[in-house]
């Protein structure tokens, strides 16, 4: 695929994912890095999330367990949002979150569910 179509394809794909606040917010990557920003549209989004063969749901639950594996708690919040806007549910990342726990430890689960907790409230 042709880098715009790329990015294109990236940039649609974090619409349907996301909302207009979040893609606002993710965006500000651009004043920092042009190039990241079109690497991170293009190959995440265009070239990953947009294959055929997974649907967003699920592809937002392997997402979320491997931030919680990575201990990547800076990008989980984005995530979980995403999970619920592509349709899960709270218990279903709860329950994510719960089956984590057996196996990459509490402290990751603890401070995921926290994180979740938060997006909940708002």
């Amino acid at each position: 695929m042709e880098k715009n179509n790329r990015f294109d394809s990236g940039l649609s794909t974090v619409k349907k994912m996301v909302s207009q606040e979040a893609l606002e917010n993710m965006s500000g990557m651009k004043n920092i890095s042009p190039d990241f920003w079109e690497m991170i549209v293009s190959f995440g989004f265009g070239d990953v999330y947009a294959r055929e063969g997974l649907s967003f749901d699920k592809r937002e639950i392997i997402t979320l367990t491997s931030l919680i594996t990575q201990g990547a708690f800076d990008q989980l919040e984005f995530h979980i949002r995403a999970a619920l806007n592509v349709g899960l549910t709270e218990n279903e990342i709860k329950e994510i979150i719960i089956q984590c726990a057996a196996y990459v430890g509490f402290p990751k689960a603890v401070q995921a569910m926290l994180i979740a907790g938060n997006v909940f409230e708002k």
